[in-house]
């Protein structure tokens, strides 16, 4: 139960491709958005469609498969855990931000010719 703790799964697809970063080390970071979304009907009986949009950071080799195979719109499963941390801005304010740190990348849909 302990890999259980702080766990996030996640199908959805990508809003742009990937940012991908090299460190001086030679490893590499990709960061990326995944939009789910949910269809459920109100109760006037309308379809509404809820979308949410989710931070992803992914090292080493999975930011390199996330460089190499990630589009804009291709459809995706990550698995990984959150991550909150906090930064300053330029005008000094802190900031927070909670992201998902991809463990996992899995593709999904038909295989397209490149």
């Amino acid at each position: 139960m302990y890999a259980l703790k702080n766990k996030v799964q996640l199908i959805g697809n990508l809003g742009n491709a990937p940012e991908v970063k090299t460190l001086e080390s030679g490893k590499k970071m990709a960061r990326f958005s995944v939009a789910t979304s949910e269809n459920y009907r109100n109760a006037k009986g309308e379809k509404i469609t809820e979308t949410q949009w989710h931070n992803l950071v992914a090292w080493g080799k999975v930011a390199e498969i996330a460089e190499k195979f990630l589009t804009k719109g291709k459809e995706v499963v990550i698995e990984g855990k959150l991550i909150n941390r906090s930064y300053s801005n330029k005008a000094g304010n802190k900031k927070y931000i909670t992201e998902i740190q991809v463990n996992e990348l899995l593709l999904l849909g038909a295989k397209t010719a490149e």
